[in-house]
């Protein structure tokens, strides 16, 4: 089959639509599931580049060597939550494009000698859970005995090691690390958990090679990534676009800005808040992201207009977070709500003063002192708010800011009424009507 050429590929076969590609579509897309001899799978993976998609930026060929080499595998386990509530990309894929996922996963499956794949999603996803099941349906006899697990929906229960707790002990909480799930996983013994999208461009890896994946991207961030755009945005959706796209670009492809913008948030919630200025600036490259102090994360971008309130959404934003804690440690129960309630007094315009210089001390004690990372990244999240929007406290207290709701999504409620949009590059399709 002639490797396809530019954009879209994780997004190629979709249709206007909105329906779920059968196993025929996507062979008639994509073409067969090679069979790789032991140790190719690794290589080729390295040899691309590939970093995990899930937020972490851990390169997938790392993990395919430590399970392979380690005794008695367990599984591989697609990690479906996708509990971010401003990202779309994982269930996009899951549901229009399922066996390009699983295709990635028995691959993975053959390479670390294992027999059993496990697909975890969460309950409140009818739809994902619906394509899912048709799909290992359609693989039923195969090579890979696949299964599925449905679990709960809150933010910290999309974290590996919760996962792994939930199949381990159907308890949807995080643990302590390490052990990583792939030194002690499913059963206590090693396991390999991947992102859909990881396994999606794995499987697409597998069947062009590492050149064809590097035609796309820069040397050091090779490839193309989903990207979901909201926001002050014309089309919000997931969009696939290459490495190294200006994020001007990723705006634009957006349908550009439905207004003047003040900021993007780059990364999600445990992301990174930046002035729209020096935003546009920069290129969708790990390099430039990092020099601001920021990554992409789970492969979000939010766009704030000039109209709305940055203060005030940061503020229900990081209530969101403290709500969402998993219970465990009293530096994320007690801490992140004693944050979110200062916070929310910076905005309503009732803080005393000095009350942002004790938020910034509060953060410095509770990073590093949680059960599991949840803490780590909403204290970064009220840090980057901060720095953004710290300008307009005085503006709160005297009761200036008239700014309307942004609205930035804080439940991970996406149904077929959403009505999201799906695109390659400035290509735009509308899905789930």
């Amino acid at each position: 089959m002639t490797s396809p050429v530019g954009l879209p590929r994780l997004l190629s076969g979709f249709d206007a639509e909105g329906g779920t590609m059968t196993l025929r579509d996507h062979e008639r897309v994509h073409g067969p599931l090679p069979t790789l001899a032991e140790g190719e799978l690794t290589e080729v993976v390295a040899a691309s580049g590939l970093r995990g998609r899930g937020g972490a930026d851990f390169p997938a060929a790392r993990k395919l060597r430590a399970v392979a080499g380690a005794r008695r595998a367990s599984a591989v386990v697609v990690n479906g939550s996708e509990t971010e509530p401003a990202s779309r990309k994982d269930r996009t894929l899951l549901a229009r494009a399922p066996h390009l996922v699983l295709d990635g996963a028995q691959l993975a499956a053959e390479e670390v000698r294992v027999g059993a794949v496990i697909v975890k999603l969460c309950e409140n996803e009818g739809a994902v859970i619906d394509a899912v099941q048709r799909a290992i349906g359609e693989r039923a006899g195969g090579r890979v005995e696949f299964t599925m697990s449905v679990g709960p929906s809150g933010y910290v229960t999309g974290e590996e090691s919760a996962v792994m707790n939930h199949l381990n002990a159907g308890v949807s909480k995080p643990t302590l690390t390490p052990p990583r799930p792939f030194e002690r996983g499913y059963g206590g013994r090693p396991t390999l958990i991947h992102n859909p999208e990881t396994l999606a461009q794995m499987a697409l890896v597998a069947r062009h090679g590492e050149d064809w994946y590097r035609e796309l991207g820069t040397r050091e961030d090779p490839g193309s990534a989903l990207v979901t755009i909201s926001g002050a945005v014309t089309h919000a959706g997931v969009y696939e676009l290459a490495f190294g796209t200006p994020m001007a670009d990723l705006v634009a492809a957006a349908g550009g800005a439905s207004e003047p913008l003040q900021a993007l948030l780059v990364g999600g919630y445990f992301g990174t808040w930046l002035p729209a200025a020096e935003a546009m600036e920069l290129r969708l490259a790990r390099e430039d992201l990092q020099s601001v102090g920021c990554s992409l994360g789970a492969g979000v971008v939010i766009a704030l207009g000039s109209s709305s309130c940055g203060l005030h959404e940061s503020a229900r934003v990081i209530g969101y977070l403290a709500d969402q804690s998993a219970g465990q440690c009293g530096p994320c129960v007690h801490g992140l709500a004693a944050v979110a309630d200062g916070f929310a007094a910076l905005a309503e315009g009732v803080a005393p003063g000095g009350s942002a210089e004790r938020l910034l001390r509060w953060c410095a004690e509770i990073r590093g002192r949680g059960a599991c990372h949840h803490p780590n990244g909403a204290v970064r999240f009220v840090e980057s708010s901060l720095r953004a929007f710290g300008q307009t406290i005085d503006e709160h207290r005297r009761g200036r800011c008239a700014a309307r709701p942004a609205g930035l999504p804080l439940a991970v409620a996406h149904t077929a009424g959403a009505e999201p949009t799906v695109g390659a590059g400035a290509r735009r399709d509308r899905i789930w009507r």
